[in-house]
């Protein structure tokens, strides 16, 4: 029995390094200046600046998968929003996943999150820093119930819409993602300024944290960037068609079949070959 459990721990380790990108088995980052390269969701990073796991008024969370590098724009904004975020007495904020020593594709768990400009933030907020110990245990805390479509009252409070206002108002900031409900609850809020709002777009899987997106620094001529956002402030008929219960309107209009075109292969940029070797 024992042979058979060692044999199984042994295929399972065997099947996970062969399904490790070449991206994840770098575990340093390349030398030289920040540099994004290529699109969020097909691109690397060069020169990745390493997060501090801790900082004021902020910890870094799952440290032990080593995604907590990113371009130095990326770094300086995350510090910045933790040390107003403390000096508001929000909390202290937890921080997911930014990106790997050199970005590059993950073998799962994100598309994006390759150039260093993408990061997760928790929206569970402790009072206080977290012991080493509550660091290696705590658990993600939902805002959303995703079966029921509703915001979970006792999990929401104005601290995490103050904290997603706080990012959201930062010109660095291309688009942040919530759930659709997490969106519909900052939508209801009355807001001095709403146009913070239109970067705030709802995205399923994004109910127990929120996806902070920055524009391509000023400059980069390897960056893709992102269109921006639609105008207004996203809390209309766009949002209503997120919910399981939403009706399109009807139409009188035929409306022709379309086949599909294929997908194209993403290529990732040939400077990325060279981040990689380097």
């Amino acid at each position: 029995m024992l042979r058979m459990i060692i044999s199984g721990l042994m295929l399972v380790c065997i099947s996970q390094s062969v399904m490790a990108t070449p991206w994840e088995k770098v575990k340093k980052p390349s030398q030289g200046d920040s540099s994004s390269i290529g699109s969020y969701a097909n691109g690397c990073l060069a020169g990745g600046e390493r997060l501090p796991l801790q900082g004021d008024g902020y910890q870094v969370i799952r440290s032990e998968r080593g995604r907590y590098y990113g371009n130095s724009e990326m770094i300086v904004f995350l510090q910045q929003l933790m040390k107003q975020s403390r000096q508001l007495k929000i909390g202290n904020v937890l921080v997911g996943d930014i990106a790997m020593p050199r970005g590059g594709r993950f073998s799962s768990g994100h598309a994006s999150h390759q150039t260093g400009l993408d990061a997760d933030i928790w929206l569970r907020i402790p009072e206080q820093p977290l012991s080493p110990q509550a660091l290696k245990t705590i658990s993600a805390l939902p805002m959303v119930d995703v079966k029921n479509y509703k915001i979970i009252d006792k999990n929401w409070s104005s601290k995490q819409a103050q904290l997603i206002q706080l990012a959201a108002s930062d010109d660095r900031v291309a688009r942040i993602f919530v759930h659709p409900v997490i969106k519909q609850q900052l939508c209801k809020a009355k807001w001095k300024d709403r146009n913070w709002l239109s970067k705030v777009r709802p995205w399923f899987g994004h109910y127990y944290h929120f996806h902070v997106r920055l524009n391509c620094p000023a400059g980069s001529t390897t960056c893709e960037t992102q269109a921006p956002p639609p105008a207004g402030d996203g809390c209309g008929t766009e949002l209503a068609s997120w919910s399981p219960n939403y009706k399109a309107p009807v139409t009188s209009e035929s409306v022709k079949a379309v086949k599909p075109k294929p997908k194209p292969v993403k290529v990732l940029p040939p400077m990325c070959a060279i981040v990689l070797k380097s």
